[in-house]
C-alpha cells in the first residue's frame, strides 16, 4: 500500500470512528446552553480550560512521546510505555501535593477535588489512546473515541439535564467518561501486558524527556492563547469601554466558539491520522513531495470547510446554541466568521507542528508558540478593552497568523517543501469578504456567499484531485 493510500485509509477510519462522536459533542452544546445560563457557562469554560492548562506540565507532555517512539522500531514498546506510565504518575503525585493552591483561581471555589480528578481521569485516558495508537490499533482508538463520546453525552444528560447539577455535573461527566475509556483501552488493548515496573528505563525516560519537555510549554502556550481571551473577556468589566465584557459576554464567547471548533474536528481527523505519517516516513527520499502534495491538498480543504462553515454559521449558531432561556446567547453567530478563520490558522500551525515531532525539533515548537501567545495577550489587552468580545476575536486571529508565518519558514528550512503563497493569499481574502458579509448581513448575503463558495470549489479543485489521483494509483 503506498503512502498516499495508508494515509487515506487511516484518515478515514478515524472520520467514521469521529463523526458520531462529534456531531453528540455538538449536541451538547445545545444541552448546555439549555441548562447552564452564559455565567456558569463562562466557569465552566474556564476550569476546563484551568484542566487543559495544567494536564502537559502535570504530565510533561509524556503522551506526546509515547506516540513519537512507540512508532519508532528502534525502541522496546514495553520500556516506552513503563516509563511514560512511571512519569505519569509522578507527576499526579505531585498535583495531589500541591492541589491546595488551585484555590488561588477564584473560579475554582468548591471545584478543587473535581479539577483534580479532572485531570488524572483525562492524563490517563490520554496516555492509553496515544500508545493504542503508536501500537497500530487504529480501529480501537476510533471506537474509544465513539464510546467516549457517547458515555459523555450520557453521563451530561444524567447530571446536567435530569439532576439539574450544571458546572458539577459537566465536571463529573468527563471524569466518569474518561476514567471509562483509560479503563477499556486498557483491557481490550491489554496495556497491562506492556506494563512492568521492571522494564523501567531511565535511559529512555529521558530521552523521552528531552523530546517531550519543549512540549509542555508549547501545549501550555497555546492554552493560554485560547484561555486569556475569556479571561480577559471575562474580568475586565469595570475598566473597558466597551460594553461587551463581563460573565455573560464569556459565555457566549464560549458559545461562539463551538460552531468554528468544527473545522478543529475536520483538522483533528486527519492530524490524528497525518502524524503517524509523518513520523514513519521521515527518512523517506520522497518526504518533500509527500509534504508538498499532501499539504497543498489539505489546504484547499480545509479553506473550503471553513467557506462552507462560514456561510452557514447562523443557522448552525440557531441549531447548535439555545437562546430560549437566555437571549445573551442569540448574538453568538456575530464572533463566528473570525474565530472561523483563526481556527483554521490554528490548524495549519497544527499541520507544520507534525514537522517538528517527525525531526525532533520540539523546542521550535516551544519559540514559535510563544510568539503567538505573546501577540495574544498584547493584543487582548489592547483591543478587548475598546472592542470586547470582537477585540478578543481580532487577537485569536492576528496571534495564531503571526504563528503560521514564521512556522511556513521555519518548517521548510528543516523539510524543503513548496507552497502556494498565491493560492493560499486568495483563499484568506475570500473568507474575510465572506466573514464581513456574514456580519453585516447585507440584502444579497446568500447569492454573495454562494458564488465565493462555489469560486472556491474550482479554485482549490485542482490541489485535491492532484492528491487524489496519488491515492487512486495502483502500486
Amino acid at each position: 500500500m503506498n503512502k498516499y493510500k495508508s494515509l487515506a485509509m487511516n484518515t478515514a477510519v478515524f472520520a467514521v470512528g469521529s463523526f458520531g462522536s462529534k456531531i453528540l459533542m455538538y449536541l451538547l452544546t445545545r444541552l448546555y446552553t439549555h441548562n447552564i445560563s452564559s455565567g456558569d457557562n463562562s466557569t465552566k469554560s474556564l476550569l476546563e480550560s484551568t484542566a487543559n492548562f495544567l494536564i502537559p506540565i502535570v504530565t510533561l507532555s509524556i503522551a506526546e512521546a509515547v506516540i513519537r517512539y512507540g512508532l519508532d522500531r528502534e525502541f522496546d514498546k514495553r520500556e516506552v510505555f513503563t516509563s511514560a506510565c512511571v512519569t505519569e504518575i509522578g507527576g499526579l503525585i505531585g498535583l495531589i501535593l500541591l492541589s491546595p493552591l488551585l484555590t488561588l483561581l477564584p473560579y475554582t471555589d468548591g471545584y478543587v477535588i473535581y479539577l483534580v480528578l479532572y485531570i488524572a481521569a483525562s492524563s490517563f485516558r490520554q496516555l492509553s489512546s496515544q500508545f493504542v495508537r503508536a501500537r497500530g490499533m487504529v480501529r480501537l482508538f476510533a471506537l474509544d473515541g465513539i464510546l467516549a463520546t457517547l458515555s459523555l453525552f450520557c453521563f451530561n444528560v444524567l447530571f446536567i439535564s435530569v439532576m439539574h447539577l450544571g458546572v458539577m455535573g459537566f465536571m463529573l461527566s468527563v471524569i466518569l467518561s474518561d476514567l471509562c475509556s483509560g479503563i477499556f483501552l486498557w483491557i481490550t488493548a491489554k496495556l497491562w501486558q506492556f506494563f512492568n515496573i521492571r522494564l523501567y528505563n531511565s535511559e529512555i525516560t529521558k530521552m523521552m524527556l528531552r523530546f517531550s519537555i519543549p512540549m509542555i510549554p508549547t501545549a501550555v502556550l497555546w492554552i493560554i492563547t485560547g484561555f486569556s481571551d475569556r479571561l480577559f473577556v471575562r474580568y475586565m468589566d469595570g475598566f473597558a469601554i466597551s460594553p461587551d465584557v463581563g460573565d455573560s459576554a464569556a459565555g457566549v464567547y464560549d458559545a461562539a466558539s463551538k460552531v468554528p471548533n468544527l473545522i478543529s474536528m475536520v483538522s483533528t481527523i486527519f492530524f490524528q491520522a497525518w502524524n503517524m505519517s509523518a513520523i514513519t516516513e521521515n527518512n523517506s527520499k520522497d518526504r518533500s513531495n509527500f509534504y508538498y502534495r499532501i499539504f497543498s491538498a489539505y489546504q484547499s480543504i480545509m479553506f473550503l470547510a471553513a467557506a462552507f462553515t462560514i456561510a452557514l454559521c447562523k443557522p448552525l449558531s440557531l441549531i447548535l446554541i439555545d437562546s430560549s432561556k437566555d437571549a445573551a446567547y442569540a448574538m453568538a453567530y456575530k464572533y463566528m466568521p473570525v474565530l472561523i478563520i483563526a481556527v483554521l490558522m490554528m490548524s495549519f500551525n497544527q499541520f507544520l507542528s507534525s514537522i517538528y515531532t517527525a525531526t525532533k525539533k520540539t523546542s521550535h515548537s516551544f519559540w514559535t508558540s510563544l510568539v503567538a501567545a505573546v501577540v495574544n495577550l498584547v493584543l487582548n489587552v489592547i483591543l478587548i478593552y475598546r472592542y470586547g468580545v470582537h477585540g478578543a476575536v481580532i487577537a485569536t486571529f492576528v496571534s495564531y497568523f503571526v504563528c503560521y508565518l514564521i512556522r511556513i519558514v521555519d518548517t521548510r528550512r528543516l523539510i524543503p517543501f513548496k507552497v502556494h503563497h498565491m493560492r493560499f493569499v486568495l483563499n484568506l481574502v475570500i473568507l474575510f469578504a465572506m466573514s464581513i458579509a456574514a456580519i453585516l448581513e447585507p440584502p444579497y448575503l446568500i447569492p454573495f456567499q454562494a458564488v465565493l463558495v462555489i469560486f472556491m470549489c474550482v479554485f482549490n479543485f485542482s490541489a485535491i484531485m492532484q492528491t487524489v489521483k496519488k491515492i487512486l494509483r495502483k502500486d
